[in-house]
Order: C-alpha cells, then structure tokens, then sequence
C-alpha cells in the first residue's frame, strides 16, 4: 500500500511515523498552550538556552516550541556579533538584557556560552577571556535561578556524518543557503577543537541545580519531541496534562 503526498510517493511505513510524530507534536503543543497560561498567570519567568553543534537543530526545535504560543510573551533571542562598544563592556551585559521578564519565555538562540566554544575555536576571545567566562558563568547563573527564572540549558548534538549530509544539503537548496555562514563552512574541520571545549563545558559549567540536558539530533523529529516534554516535564509546579516518557537513549542529563 502507498500514499501519494506532495508529489512524492512514500511507503505506508514512513507515512505512519510521520503521521505520529504530527499527533504526538501536537498534543505536546497544546501542552506548551497550557503551560504559558501557567507562566503568565504565575508572573513566572522562563529562560531556555538553545546550544550545539552546527546544523543540529537549534532553530527547528525553537520554532516547535513557539508554533502555538503567544508571541507577546514569547521571544528568541539570537544576539550577532558584538559591536565595538558591547567589546568594551562586561562580557554578559548585552545578554542581561533580554532576560525574561514577569510572564515572559525567552529562547537563547545561542548564549552566552559562545564564549565556551565558539570563540575560543576560533580565537575570537583570549586565554584571559575565555578563563574568566569560566570563572564567572555558574555563579552568575545561579543568581538568576535564587532571583526566580526558570533556566533549561540543552546542548543539542550531533553526529559527525549527519552533520556532513545536513551542510552539503544547505548548499545545494536555494532555499537554506542563507543558514550557512562563514563558521559554518569550517564545522567539519574544526570538528575536534570543538569536542574538546564541548566537553570541558559539559563538564565545568553543569551543576545538580543547573545541569546540561544533552539530546542527541541525529532524527531531528525525535529531538525536537524530547526537548519540548523535558520542559513540560520539569517545570517547578506544573503538572502536564499530557503523559511525559522520556527517551533516554537521545536525552542525557549532565550533572
């Protein structure tokens, strides 16, 4: 038996899972509906970072989250490169002020955890710099946790091959050329460096109270799914609705 969807004849099994991936993603969305009515209601304050590799789904899995929600309480904060002036200033400053506010969500996408990775993969920061970062990256945190925000930190990885096929496809659509960038260009040859400071960060900037939730991105659908029931899963007095089951096999807990 076969099933003709845009133009593209696909067998009865791949139709099946996809068909439960939109029904289970659903019923998860009208889960975030409720959850954000809890936010708002509560005055509670919402910070999710988004880190990961390249092309491991950082921007798919935010828009699931936000499909269904209010915009008017719900942001994405995706800062570009500091200005001259923000250079000058205390590293944290310019993301200070896009934290939550009362009744509010805000996705990181990408965060101060640039500083972990990033920069220093590519030298963008000094020894000094990235030391201090490390230095000053928990405690601060941790002020934010004891003035009320509600912090999830998902590191979402991938697999060395699939994020090869995923550039090379970026490349050849019109269409997602736009989603690579320079750095982007230089994942796969920089893929060690970025293990190693991947790892320390895991390692030195998750806590019991703040841990790093890593899920595996390899089957993208099977991410997003996991990530949006971890936050309905953990939220301090809220009770989903929805029956949460986690896939421990794609999500890993750092603490």
């Amino acid at each position: 038996m076969e099933f003709l969807i845009d133009n593209k004849v696909i067998k009865e099994k791949k139709f099946l899972k996809q068909l439960a991936y939109e029904k289970e993603l659903a019923e998860l969305q009208v889960e975030l509906v409720r959850l954000q009515s809890h936010i708002i209601e509560s005055g509670k304050r919402l910070l999710i970072i988004f880190e990961g590799r390249d092309a491991a789904g950082k921007g798919g899995t935010i828009k699931r989250f936000l499909m269904n929600i209010n915009p008017k309480k719900a942001k994405i904060v995706a800062l570009p490169k500091p200005t001259e002036q923000e250079q000058k200033e205390w590293y944290f400053q310019r993301y200070i002020k896009h934290l939550p506010r009362e009744g509010e969500i805000a996705f990181f996408d990408r965060s101060w955890y640039n500083r972990a990775v990033v920069e220093p993969v590519f030298g963008f920061c000094t020894d000094e710099q990235y030391e201090l970062f490390m230095k000053e990256v928990n405690p601060l945190e941790q002020r934010l946790v004891n003035d009320g925000i509600i912090l999830f930190k998902f590191f979402l990885d991938i697999s060395k091959d699939e994020q090869k096929e995923r550039l090379d496809k970026r490349r050849e659509s019109p269409l997602k050329r736009w989603k690579i960038g320079g750095l982007d260009e230089q994942a796969q040859d920089k893929w060690d460096d970025y293990s190693k400071y991947i790892e320390k960060m895991i390692k030195e900037t998750s806590t019991e109270e703040l841990p790093w939730i890593e899920i595996k991105t390899d089957s993208k659908k099977k991410a997003r799914l996991e990530a949006i029931k971890y936050v309905l899963d953990n939220i301090p007095g809220y009770d989903p609705e929805v029956k949460i089951k986690t896939k421990k096999k794609i999500v890993t807990k750092h603490s």
